[in-house]
This record gives C-alpha cells, structure tokens and sequence, in this order.
C-alpha cells in the first residue's frame, strides 16, 4: 500500500494525568502515515489526486491544541477520527512521543495503528 508520510511533526498542547502535565502545553513529537493509493497523483501530477502534507499537518497541530487528554491513547484515537473526517486516507498509523518525560529515557509514547471502517 502506498503512503504519505510526515515524520517529526512537533504539536504542542495539554495531556498528561498529573497536575504538573496539566497547567502547562507541552510539546509533543509525531510521526503519521496515511495509507492511500498514489498512482492517479502520479500520473496527473496534482495535489487534488492526493492528500496534502500541510492540510494533515495543520489539522493535527490544530486538534492537539484544542485538545485537553489525560492519554496519549486518547489523543492519538481523536486524531484518527479526525484524519479520517477529513481525508480520504484508507489508514492511519500514528506515533506520539514526549521528549524527556520518564528518567533516564530520552522519549515515552505510544503508536497506533486503524484502518477505515467501511
């Protein structure tokens, strides 16, 4: 399957379960693939045979700055959903991360993967 992919995308908003993680945004690293077929934009050339890397970008950070999650788990599901509402995309799969969270590692998140509910 072919697919669009956006790797190091950096979104800032509230998630966490303790007090410290609530009161302020955090940055939040994110890596998304889109699986969708791209033949027809390699033929034609053009951006309406595809999905736009920066409308996806866009509508993430957008979603994780109005958002307010206690779980990564839960973000990463609203963000599906939407990417779904708003794309043609046949699968996601996206991996979300925190920078320096846990001692002595240097990333903790968590990755999913869905496919459209026909």
């Amino acid at each position: 399957m072919d697919k669009i992919l956006i790797t190091g995308l950096v979104a800032t908003g509230i998630v966490g379960v303790n007090e410290q993680e609530r009161k302020f945004p955090q940055e939040l690293l994110m890596d998304i693939e889109l699986e969708y077929p791209l033949d027809k934009a390699g033929e034609s050339d053009s951006i309406e045979d595809t999905i736009s890397y920066s409308f996806v970008a866009k509508l993430i950070r957008k979603c994780v700055q109005e958002s307010s999650y206690f779980t990564l788990e839960a973000l990463a599901a609203q963000l599906v959903n939407q990417l779904f509402e708003e794309t043609p995309a046949d699968a996601v799969r996206i991996k979300i991360e925190k920078a320096n969270f846990v001692s002595k590692t240097s990333k903790v998140g968590i990755q999913i993967y869905r496919q459209r509910s026909i």
